[in-house]
């Protein structure tokens, strides 16, 4: 099937071989503090940074999830500027990350503690929901911390080593 004359040429040469969820999207009132926040308290990385004319934006992901990215895109528009954090998540409304014990709940707790920034202490709740933590972002966003939760173990279970 041919395109229509006036259909763009793609920009990009790879793209995913299925359908793929890729990303959630939250406006950030200071991008480089809310970058350093997900690299410190998150196994988040920076993939890509941008600036248009309608300001910035960030791209942070898993480093080892090239061929399943799922990004968490950072937007700081120029009209926002000034007007202080925009909380999107909040108060229950979160991103969830599933670690690996309990001393990692422990140790992320007691950082963001320290930090100012722990929304949720360190709590035993019963199943599916396992041993959890709560950080609130620079613009007051909550990033749910899991140790138990089962997310991961279902998805193996179901999807097997493909998931």
């Amino acid at each position: 099937m041919n395109k229509p004359a006036d259909t763009p040429a793609d920009h990009y040469v790879v793209h995913p071989p299925t359908w793929r969820w890729t990303h959630i999207a939250l406006p950030s009132s200071d991008i480089d503090a809310s970058i350093a926040w997900y690299e410190r308290h998150t196994p988040l990385r920076l993939l890509d940074r941008r600036e248009d004319a309608d300001g910035y934006g960030a791209w942070l992901g898993h480093p080892d999830n090239g061929d399943k990215p799922f990004i968490l895109v950072l937007v700081s528009f120029f009209k926002d500027q000034g007007k202080g954090p925009q909380p999107i998540m909040a108060p229950f409304a979160h991103i969830g990350v599933e670690v690996t014990s309990r001393a990692e709940i422990e140790r992320i707790a007691a950082g963001a503690e320290q930090e100012g920034c722990l929304m949720w202490p360190p709590t035993q709740m019963p199943p599916p929901i396992g041993y959890i933590c709560a950080l609130k972002d620079p613009d007051g966003n909550v990033i749910e911390f899991s140790y138990d939760q089962g997310v991961y173990a279902k998805a193996q279970e179901v999807w097997g080593a493909s998931a």
